[in-house]
């Protein structure tokens, strides 16, 4: 598209583990003007430095903000930006996946109770969580703790430093929104307040807090700032802005098969789950997002794949040749531990193998539905609190298996829809972007998706190995 044209364009960043990715769209239509991405550096925590040039970076590579009106941040949720009195980060922020705070995670539950955790903030604390992190960070470099006058996310930051502060700058100008702040564990989606309580008995000390914006608030970039016209939207933690980017509503559910999986919905309800299976979480819309994680989803399909012989995108093809339900072979797929249910030194168990269930097909079926089944078990969890699902929309790089897809149904006993590959949470912030700009959230067509339904009979296999899987998951249970 020209520059000078009439049309009014907003964008979208995703600032995630990885990568940054920037999309730049019409603010009217949701069309994709032009795009780009910047690797983030490997690691579990990471000089924040990295993320503000990734996304220079990655502004290049989508030609600029020039014309942009208004633009939103989705991050990863939870890690820890700390920062001194002038701005400055005190420290590497721990990212989300860094589990040095495990322990701190344990005592802090043990200190008040888990029911005492999911009623105040509506999660049981875990190490991915930012308040986690606060009780290491005071425990282990108690110094560098004592020098904290701000805690942020990573999404507060950047947007922060899009404003024109840092490296050093001024703390009251901190902002983020209702979705990122629930993943910390000392704001509760319930009151919309913060828990200064729970954040002084982690840190040691209160420090500032970044202001809580409503979904569609914003602030205008300063004049210090590259972009000083620029609108900045409140932006979103990841998982938020993938929904707001899949348009998801009340009673759709979206399951994610990455290198972990996650199910999460949108509610007009907060969850608090005292079992710690749920999280619940805000959305980016005023709405909730109960969520539940398995750590066992794309590599227990690599895992298969290697140990009968085929490669990663012909497991899908070996596994139509043997029925739903697999001739009563159930893999339960605790292959690096579990989360859903918690069980962090847990194996993996194959069950109902015979001469006859002895085959590759077999076996890659028994992959196929055993993660299927662990997901399934996270879409019970988010029904235990309330949850009405009538839909679930089917992502991440597991969702390419066709076989997976098309036994998605069964499992899980719901519809299954399979959206186009997309830059989902970068999507979502820029129709956040869009929101901020116009007043009004735009509905937005932004993915085709490919319908999944399952026969009676394909239900009825799926019902039965629900079972059969349940009852080898509590056999595996209790093992000693």
């Amino acid at each position: 598209m020209p520059r000078g044209s009439s049309r009014t364009l907003v964008a979208g960043v995703d600032s995630s583990t990885q990568s940054c990715k920037v999309v730049i769209r019409d603010a009217v239509t949701g069309e994709l003007v032009r795009q780009g991405r910047a690797a983030h550096p490997d690691g579990t925590s990471v000089d924040p430095e990295h993320w503000w040039t990734a996304f220079l970076d990655a502004v290049h590579q989508a030609g600029g903000l020039d014309d942009v009106a208004a633009l939103s941040v989705g991050g990863q949720q939870h890690g820890l930006v700390a920062l001194d009195a002038d701005g400055t980060v005190v420290r590497d922020a721990l990212l989300w996946n860094d589990t040095r705070s495990a322990g701190a995670a344990a005592d802090l539950v043990a200190e008040l109770g888990a029911p005492t955790w999911a009623e105040a903030v509506g999660s049981v604390p875990v190490a991915s969580y930012t308040v986690t992190k606060l009780r290491w960070l005071a425990e282990h470099e108690p110094e560098l703790a004592a020098r904290v006058a701000a805690v942020a996310l990573p999404h507060d930051w950047l947007t922060w430093r899009i404003a024109g502060h840092g490296p050093g700058g001024d703390l009251a100008a901190l902002v983020t929104d209702r979705s990122d702040a629930s993943g910390t564990g000392y704001w509760s989606p319930t009151t919309g307040d913060y828990r200064a309580d729970l954040f002084t008995r982690a840190l040691g000390h209160d420090a500032l807090r970044p202001q809580v914006l409503a979904p569609h608030e914003a602030r205008t970039a300063g004049a210090d700032a590259r972009w000083p016209e620029l609108l900045l939207g409140a932006g979103a933690g990841d998982n938020a802005g993938a929904a707001l980017g899949l348009g998801m509503g009340p009673g759709d559910v979206s399951v994610s098969i990455g290198t972990s999986g996650v199910v999460c919905a949108v509610s007009p309800v907060p969850a608090a789950d005292p079992t710690g299976l749920v999280s619940g979480f805000a959305d980016a819309t005023g709405q909730f997002l109960p969520l539940a994680c398995t750590l066992n989803a794309a590599r227990v399909l690599v895992a298969a794949a290697t140990t009968v012989g085929v490669p990663v995108d012909g497991l899908s093809d070996l596994a139509a040749g043997a029925p739903i339900g697999t001739d009563g072979l159930v893999l339960v797929p605790y292959l690096e531990g579990e989360r859903t249910p918690n069980l962090p030194d847990a194996t993996g168990a194959l069950h109902g193998l015979r001469l006859e269930t002895a085959t590759a097909a077999h076996l890659a079926r028994a992959a196929v539905e055993g993660v299927l089944s662990g997901l399934a078990d996270g879409l019970e969890a988010l029904e235990a609190t309330g949850l009405q699902a009538q839909r679930v929309l089917l992502i991440g790089g597991g969702a390419k298996a066709e076989t997976l897809r098309r036994s998605a149904p069964a499992v899980f006993g719901l519809p299954v829809e399979v959206p186009a590959a997309g830059e989902y949470v970068a999507d979502g912030a820029a129709r956040q972007a869009a929101w901020a700009l116009t007043g009004a959230l735009p509905d937005w067509q932004l993915a085709a998706t490919e319908r999944y339904t399952a026969t009676p009979a394909d239900l009825a296999a799926g019902q039965q190995l629900r079972e059969r899987y349940a009852q080898a998951r509590t056999r595996y249970l209790k093992r000693p």
